[in-house]
């Protein structure tokens, strides 16, 4: 196991980011790329000091493990997503393959074996989900599937896909991001798959946070759109989105989204039931257009908080939760992929941003974080998506 621990530092209040999109058509930086920030109007004072960190690598010489979540004997599931891979890790360190290259598992551009969330019923029921690309249905697409975990630990079957159909076409803007809601509904997030009618058509999954029934895949049935003919226009909570890359929930009950912007403007939304948050890149994907575009028909909600320009590509999502964690507690956590750190953003409890923070334990030395997942003894666990074999599942642990 690697250790390191290194002190706390400050982010600005305004940021100017050096970063790429995480697309893999557009060139990533490289581990020595040095971003450019701008410095707080105020220093922290010691009333809100931010912790130091312990980083330590659980498992090195993964590829892309794009996700990771937790399970009731402190054991992990996670996935790799060109390898098209699921693997068991028990509380002592000892590693399974579950699942290697099931059949139709379709991985290409930004799509493979992607989310993945162990149910909440899975002490009685063994369950947990994944989201991937397939190609079960002739040409791909990206799904939901359920699966159970062997009793030993030492391999998995598919049961069911529960929603299918979501977009894709070469694998672009083709994610997925797996979360349980408060009311105990699976929220699901989606890119657009770069398809300009995708964000605004309610009958499309492309480009939307869906909110659907665990067991059946069917759409929650408080969702706005519940009473549609439509099966999928039923299962939407949020449209207008371009690529969603994260989802939080927060401990008041309300879901966050984080996704990736164009050239500017990533963002992360607090989401409201029937929100249209505004991404439009008509006619020809057009990506000039504002992330939300507040000239389209209706009423469209605005970011609580975005990069401004250029984009620093956050991914993976969550709320920081426990003392430990001090003046971060409550703290929106990031993976940043382009700009290779992560970031902590602090909301009033209505939403309003405050400030943000960027470890420097974590800025720069490990390339392009994926995820970030709070674990047993509210640590973070964050993955890393830089390729070729060389990629980590980190513990981070508060100091202080």
């Amino acid at each position: 196991m690697i250790t390191q621990r290194v002190g706390p530092r400050v982010l600005g209040v305004a940021v100017l980011c050096l970063a790429f999109a995480a697309s893999p058509a557009l060139a990533a930086p490289t581990p020595t790329t040095a971003p450019v920030h701008l410095a707080l109007a105020a220093p922290a004072t010691d009333g809100d000091r931010a912790p130091s960190l312990t980083v330590r690598t659980l498992k090195f010489g993964l590829d892309v493990p794009w996700d990771l979540d937790f399970l009731p004997n402190g054991g992990m599931l996670y996935t790799e997503r060109a390898r098209k891979r699921i693997t068991y890790r028990g509380p002592q360190g000892t590693t399974y393959v579950v699942a290697d290259s099931p059949g139709n598992v379709w991985a290409e551009g930004e799509t493979g074996m992607m989310a993945i969330l162990v149910a909440k019923s899975f002490r009685q029921t063994r369950r947990f989900f994944t989201c991937h690309g397939s190609t079960a249905g002739g040409s791909p697409d990206v799904r939901v599937v359920m699966w159970r975990l062997a009793a030993d630990n030492r391999s998995a079957r598919r049961i069911k896909s529960i929603v299918t159909n979501l977009p894709t076409t070469t694998g672009r803007h083709g994610g997925c991001r797996l979360r349980y809601g408060s009311e105990g509904a699976l929220y699901i997030g989606t890119g657009d798959a770069a398809q300009t009618p995708n964000p605004q058509n309610l009958r499309s999954g492309g480009g939307k946070v869906l909110r659907v029934v665990p067991t059946t895949g069917r759409g929650w049935p408080t969702n706005a759109f519940s009473g549609s003919a439509h099966a999928m226009k039923r299962r939407v909570f949020t449209s207008g989105h371009r690529n969603v890359q994260g989802l939080a929930l927060r401990a008041d009950g309300r879901m966050w989204s984080v996704e990736h912007g164009t050239y500017r403007d990533d963002e992360a939304n607090l989401l409201r039931n029937g929100g249209n948050y505004g991404w439009q890149p008509g006619p020809g994907y057009d990506e000039s257009s504002p992330m939300t575009d507040f000239s389209l028909p209706g009423k469209q909600i605005g970011a609580r908080w975005r990069s401004g320009t250029p984009t620093i590509a956050p991914s993976g999502a969550t709320f920081l939760r426990g003392p430990k964690w001090g003046v971060w507690q409550g703290g929106l956590a990031l993976g940043v992929l382009g700009d290779q750190h992560l970031r902590i953003l602090k909301f009033s409890p209505e939403g309003k941003w405050i400030r943000s923070w960027k470890p420097p334990a974590l800025d720069g030395r490990y390339g392009r974080l994926r995820s970030v997942v709070m674990g047993p003894g509210n640590d973070l666990y964050v993955t890393t998506a830089n390729g070729s074999g060389q990629d980590r599942i980190l513990r981070v642990t508060p100091r202080g």
